[in-house]
């Protein structure tokens, strides 16, 4: 049996919010397995990794049309699709949360993904085979106080990934949710240093906050890569059987099968 990236190689591979974290992460074992990344982001990425960058704004129904175009143009398409793109709102006391943040948690987490997979998935049924990663969150099945929008966001992406999976399955294209926890992104980094100026102690302090009161059996966050080699496992032919189904990453916070 061929290895991971043997059977990657050469592949045509789309990986949004690919400029940063887990998407960063993402891209560069991608390309490490010999793909051809394509990695979207509002930003660019601060170092080389190795992928086509291409500046997308995936919170609007025109920034991710003008994203499907181009890389129909650029590449005719692609085999894997990793929909990795989301953002939460700003935390708010679920009752008195406006309607501007439940929608913009909405664009951001389940239409973006929605919108790219019109786009490029029916370029994988036509040629009858394709990878649709979907990373949504485990605060799709643990929602935190004042994060409801995005929660809910998320866990519309796991019932519409669902779904998709039954639709396209048939033509040779696989759909799947991964979940990651509490994970070290820069992002998150930047937030437990904020908590922790707040605080007066050190990050180091506040993560070890965090991970008691998650009470993570693992005792300790992830790293982007733990969820990037997930999702070049589920992009492999070893996960060829693999559709429809939710995988966490999350160092076991969840105590459920």
């Amino acid at each position: 049996m061929p290895n991971i990236d043997e059977e990657l190689r050469g592949l045509r591979v789309l990986v949004t919010g690919g400029s940063r974290g887990l998407g960063e992460a993402t891209v560069r074992r991608f390309v490490a397995a010999g793909a051809t990344v394509l990695a979207a982001s509002r930003s660019a990425p601060q170092q080389d990794s190795g992928a086509s960058f291409i500046a997308a704004d995936l919170s609007t129904a025109e920034g991710v049309a003008g994203l499907g175009r181009r890389v129909i143009d650029e590449v005719g398409g692609v085999d894997v699709l990793v929909n990795n793109a989301g953002a939460a709102s700003a935390p708010a006391p679920t009752l008195s949360r406006a309607d501007a943040s439940w929608m913009a948690d909405l664009e951001m987490n389940l239409l973006s993904a929605v919108r790219l997979d019109r786009a490029l998935v029916p370029g994988m049924v036509e040629q009858g085979s394709g990878v649709v990663v979907h990373v949504s969150s485990i605060a799709s099945q643990l929602p935190q106080r004042s994060e409801t929008s995005y929660a809910a966001a998320k866990a519309a992406l796991n019932t519409y990934s669902r779904e998709l999976a039954t639709e396209v399955g048939e033509h040779g294209v696989r759909v799947v949710c991964v979940l990651p926890g509490f994970v070290l992104t820069d992002g998150a980094n930047a937030h437990l240093q904020h908590m922790a100026d707040q605080q007066g102690v050190s990050a180091e302090q506040v993560t070890q906050q965090i991970v008691d009161h998650l009470n993570l059996p693992m005792g300790r966050p992830g790293e982007p890569e733990d969820v990037a080699e997930m999702i070049v496992f589920l992009a492999s032919s070893r996960a060829k059987w693999l559709t429809g189904a939710q995988f966490r990453v999350d160092g076991g916070i969840i105590p459920t099968v």
